[in-house]
């Protein structure tokens, strides 16, 4: 993290170590075990933990700084993409929004490793909040661009809920390639032909797939390739908007999807729990995440 200051270091490794030992984002937890360690007053470490997170204007001390949280996440996925093998050619990435409890909503990007998601990217804001996710997204992709090499394919794939064609196009804008779940309601048409038809007809029952080149959608058309998969056990089939051509596009990709379950259990039940932060500025919240 060569953008962070000598006491930022030191309050990230505070926090990781505490967090890690202690599976808990707690501040009070983490306070009393450091301060265990170093022989030092609970209280006194609490306030050296607080600094990481807090703004400018909230600290003390004198040379005070505020931490861009946004330069760390370059430097974050250079890391993660250092765990892959050197001769990696795709990279699974996902976007996703996610709420904790009645306060926050996360928008997170996440990098698919070994059936979990790392978040690299994210911004906080308060559940609720009125205004358009577009400048978001746009500024967290933007902030991994340059990141990856070219010769790397970066397959970015969202759920149901998140599927709009501005986010279509600000992935293929970075140079990545969107992998979009949508809902079957709605109308498709194939290429070059006038006669629509609902999308509830691509794969009408368990155990059939289909993949083409479409028009996607009445209003807001897309043009894009669909692929469609219906397997055994699931409720509804996978309909995926991507720019990959039907033959070198696969449907079975979308099954990393599930792996940012297990990147929430690490947030919150299983290890940091989260969900019990007593936070409720987001711009604290973006800083401890």
């Amino acid at each position: 993290m060569p953008s962070l200051t000598i006491p930022q270091v030191r309050g990230l490794a505070t926090w990781s170590f505490g967090m890690v030992m202690t599976r808990s984002s707690s501040i009070t937890e983490i306070a009393r075990f450091i301060a265990d360690i170093n022989d030092e007053k609970a209280n006194t470490v609490e306030c050296r933990l607080k600094e990481w997170y807090k703004e400018k204007s909230a600290k003390k001390r004198k040379n005070r700084r505020e931490l861009d949280v946004t330069s760390c996440f370059g430097p974050l996925l250079k890391w993660v993409i250092s765990l892959f093998p050197k001769e990696t050619t795709h990279l699974p990435f996902a976007l996703d929004a996610t709420n904790i409890k009645d306060k926050f909503t996360a928008l997170t990007i996440n990098v698919f490793y070994k059936g979990c998601a790392i978040p690299v990217a994210w911004k906080i804001g308060n559940r609720g909040e009125k205004g358009s996710w577009k400048p978001i997204w746009e500024s967290l992709l933007g902030s991994l661009q340059s990141i990856i090499s070219p010769t790397i394919q970066v397959i970015v794939s969202s759920d149901r809920g998140l599927y709009a064609d501005w986010l279509y196009d600000l992935i293929r804008e970075v140079g990545w390639h969107p992998f979009l779940r949508i809902n079957h309601q709605g109308s498709f048409r194939l290429s070059g032909e006038s006669n629509w038809k609902p999308l509830t007809t691509v794969v009408p029952k368990v155990g059939t797939c289909w993949a083409g080149e479409v028009v996607c959608f009445k209003t807001n058309p897309i043009q894009a390739t669909l692929l469609a998969r219906w397997d055994d056990g699931y409720k509804d089939p996978w309909l995926i908007l991507t720019d990959f051509s039907p033959v070198e596009g696969h449907c079975e990709w979308y099954g990393t999807r599930c792996w940012i379950e297990c990147g929430y259990r690490e947030n919150k039940s299983d290890g940091w729990l989260w969900q019990n932060t007593r936070m409720r500025d987001p711009l604290r919240a973006d800083r401890h995440w």
